[in-house]
């Protein structure tokens, strides 16, 4: 069957498809000589019909690229025309006649981001590198426009790490779909591309790691559950008619910007499957992502964009990461590093071949210009290559990139609508999280405060509000601005993030003496903690402490608000009795101020959950950031890591926040007092099979309507192997806007994957034992329930094999104990 993709050409006047025989105008005709001449129709999509009827001209069909809608449109609009079609075959067998027109040079000048395309046969140009962590940013296929013109501008959300401090999933795909909607009307205007190398999905293991800000936290189950969200949210509803792509990065094991071009981790096979993987696995077998990046670091001595093991046995094969348009891109570097910071080959065209050859399809960087010589070789095949390019156009097919698509109509009216900036409000509003509170927030019009000082490196920030990866936004309200609105604000700096001078102390301290209340808003900001740098520490930086110190004395009330996506430790400020409040804001985006004035004001209710943990300034200096190991050691005193494994004595725990009210909570529903195990299972389940649903009756007993974030959590002290985690997080879900004496009823879901965890060889195990099921982090309330019979393994991780055949000589890497690049 062939396909007939019409559309209405706009000439002189404006028509509509009044029936489908007007498509079907015998006058019809399409030749390849160049219509243009100045002259380019507009046009309306009106969709695909099938037509065993219609004929083109032999000489249109020199090229399936040449022989696009804006071709036929042009063509036929100048010659009078109403309606225009393109005949065409299959995606398959468009994208096969594509690849084998380009001819050998051609081919591999298209596996860089940075494609040329082919002017011999009209394909265009590509950049395949665009952005949109937490809203479309800017990056080398992203172009933002001059300051008032169309796309000059788009709506920037709070980092992922404040985000998913909401624990919110309904909030963290709405979020993707305007960010989603947004990439594609910057796409269809050519103000970007249509794929987009978002989310980053690394865990966030260490909490000096500079990127953690750009994950939704240290617990693999909550970024899971993130990314079901996420990333339809981004694509669409339909794999083969996506809105944009989105890319699962980085893939894997990569978590620490220090030698990150160079280093090696050897995980166990069980932290892999545990916790590495978990991520990547609901990427791309649950949510089914179009792409998967790439890292820089090596797993088990091999680079991972040259690892058969992961991109082949476990990511294509047994998670069926298979469809034509799946395709793997490389970090921007990464597969140059194989040879000049792994020396995993001996010559950089060495390592544009175990890349390419295991699976990498296409590369951010220049080494695949290499693979000429290569393929003389035999080191590699023109097959292999055609195997990328294949993958590479038939996702841009599944965009609508040649034809057109129901996005096409996206527009810049469809960018930073009024919505979409309440919705960025709402994101920050509920991420922000209570740490501390002696009963002074939330300030209201009763307390009689009429002069505030403003005073920190925070207080009038704007782009700091951003993060990383970032955009341009149309407004981004500040602090200051936001609190002038409500007080007679005195403002000074006091200090800088990182700074020792205490020359500015004067000023702030003047400004906050004269004041009926202190905010103290500061942090760490990207000079701290980005792409690149890590932390070496995660005490407070620079003299901060001291100005707050000296600002506690002044007895007058305090509120401490702390940016940054990497936590602080705040030991100092939770022991001040002296500092009221401490609120964490993490990086919140362009309505950052609004957002946290409306928090300490009461105006919007507080039920953010901290998604990592706060460890003491110390942990830094017992623990190698290199160390790989999540669980504790008794041998050489590792104390492990995460809420799961750590066995010290947290400053602030995983999962933490304080509300402006209490709340009471019994069970609606919860599970049986025994299962089988066999019972609950069969051959064709998953860990993400539903297993359960269970229920909690919240009721706030305090006068003020707040949000709720329910918190469920799993222990045993018996099933399976030891060592057992402390806890894990198995479900949650937040209500919203419970008001004074009123109630609400969580709902938590429970999969398989809920009763499981990775035994030595990394396959997911259900374990016979007891188990007790507890609500947030201090166990409001509790259930005990057993597992019975034989212990089941629900899903199996592929062994890797005892060594791989690489037609270059490669060299295994040791694990990385300092820093390698």
């Amino acid at each position: 069957m062939r396909f007939l993709e019409t559309f209405l050409v706009q000439y002189a006047t404006s028509f509509s498809l009044s029936s489908r025989a007007q498509a079907k105008s015998p006058n019809f005709l399409c030749s390849a000589t160049d219509p243009t001449a100045g002259y380019n129709a507009s046009s309306k999509y009106l969709g695909c019909y099938s037509d065993s009827s219609v004929k083109i001209l032999t000489a249109a069909k020199t090229s399936t690229i040449v022989m696009t809608p804006q071709f036929c449109t042009t063509f036929c609009g100048k010659k009078g025309y109403k309606y225009g079609g393109i005949e065409f075959g299959t995606i398959t067998e468009r994208v096969v006649s594509l690849v084998k027109s380009l001819n050998v040079e051609e081919k591999i000048l298209n596996l860089v981001d940075a494609a040329p395309g082919s002017t011999r046969l009209g394909l265009p140009s590509y950049e395949w590198w665009n952005e949109a962590l937490h809203g479309v940013a800017s990056s080398p296929g992203v172009q933002f426009a001059p300051a008032g013109s169309n796309f000059s501008y788009s709506t920037s959300f709070g980092s992922p790490i404040l985000t998913a401090a909401s624990f919110d999933d309904a909030l963290i795909q709405k979020v993707a779909r305007v960010i989603g909607q947004e990439a594609r009307a910057f796409g269809n205007y050519g103000f970007s591309g249509f794929d987009f190398w978002t989310p980053n999905i690394n865990a966030f293991r260490d909490p000096r790691w500079g990127r953690g800000q750009e994950t939704p936290g240290e617990d693999s189950f909550h970024v899971q559950s993130y990314i079901k969200s996420f990333i339809p949210g981004l694509q669409g509803s339909h794999l083969e008619q996506k809105q944009i792509i989105a890319t699962c990065k980085h893939y894997a094991a990569y978590d620490l910007e220090t030698g990150r071009y160079g280093n090696n981790y050897n995980p166990s096979q069980q932290d892999l499957a545990d916790y590495f993987l978990a991520p990547f696995k609901t990427c791309v077998r649950d949510v089914q992502a179009g792409s998967v990046m790439c890292s820089y670091n090596a797993v088990d001595g091999i680079p991972t964009c040259a690892s058969e093991y992961l991109l082949d046995a476990v990511l294509r094969k047994h998670w069926n990461f298979s469809a034509d348009y799946n395709y793997v891109v490389s970090d921007c570097g990464a597969v140059a590093d194989i040879h000049d910071y792994h020396n995993f080959t001996d010559t950089q065209e060495g390592a544009a071949v175990v890349a390419l050859n295991a699976g990498t399809d296409l590369e951010c960087g220049q080494a695949y210009i290499n693979l000429r010589s290569s393929l003389a070789l035999n080191h590699t095949t023109e097959a292999t290559i055609d195997r990328a390019l294949t993958r590479l156009y038939s996702a841009l097919f599944t965009l609508g990139y040649f034809d057109g698509s129901e996005y096409s109509s996206l527009s810049f009216l469809d960018v930073a609508t009024p919505e979409a900036q309440s919705l960025a409000y709402t994101a920050a509003v509920e991420g922000i999280t209570l740490l501390k509170n002696d009963g002074i927030l939330p300030i209201n019009h009763v307390q009689n405060y009429s002069r505030v000082a403003l005073i920190g490196p925070f207080a009038n920030a704007t782009s700091q509000l951003q993060g990383n990866y970032f955009g341009r936004a149309k407004h981004i309200t500040s602090p200051l601005e936001a609190f002038q609105r409500k007080w007679e604000v005195s403002y000074s700096v006091g200090t800088g993030i990182s700074s020792t001078d205490k020359t500015s102390f004067a000023t702030a301290l003047s400004a906050a003496a004269a004041s009926d209340l202190i905010f103290y808003l500061g942090g760490i900001d990207s000079t701290i903690e980005s792409e690149t740098l890590d932390r070496n520490s995660v005490a407070w930086p620079g003299n901060q402490l001291d100005l707050i110190s000296e600002l506690s004395k002044l007895g007058k009330p305090l509120v401490i608000v702390q940016f940054g996506g990497g936590q602080l430790d705040d030991s100092s400020i939770l022991s001040n009795d002296k500092v009221n409040a401490l609120l964490w804001a993490g990086y919140p985006g362009q309505e950052g101020g609004t957002a946290v004035l409306d928090i300490v004001t009461g105006r919007k209710s507080v039920a953010g959950r901290l998604p990592v943990t706060q460890y003491p300034a110390s942990y830094a200096e017992e623990v190698s950031i290199f160390d790989i190991r999540l669980r504790s050691s008794t041998n050489d005193s590792f104390p492990g890591r995460t809420y799961k494994w750590y066995t010290g004595k947290t400053v602030i725990p995983f999962g933490y926040g304080l509300h402006f009210t209490e709340f009471d909570f019994s069970w609606e529903s919860k599970l049986k007092e025994s299962y089988e195990i066999s019972s609950i299972i069969s051959s064709d389940h998953n860990d993400a099979f539903s297993f359960a649903n269970i229920s909690a009756t919240i009721k706030n007993i305090g006068n003020f309507t707040s949000d709720y974030v329910g918190l469920l959590f799993i222990t045993s002290t018996n099933a399976g192997p030891a060592p057992r985690p402390k806890k894990s997080l198995i479900s949650y879900a937040r209500l919203h806007d419970i008001p004074g004496q009123g109630e609400g009823q969580l709902k938590l879901p429970l999969t398989l994957g809920s009763l499981a965890r990775a035994d030595e060889n990394g396959d997911l195990t259900i374990y016979p034992g007891d188990y007790t099921i507890a609500l947030d982090i201090e166990g409001k309330i509790k259930f005990n329930f057993s597992l019975k019979g034989e212990k089941a393994i629900i899903d199996t991780l592929p062994r890797p094999a005892a060594s791989y055949n690489f037609t270059v000589p490669v060299h295994i890497q040791p694990p990385s104990t300092v820093a390698f690049s």
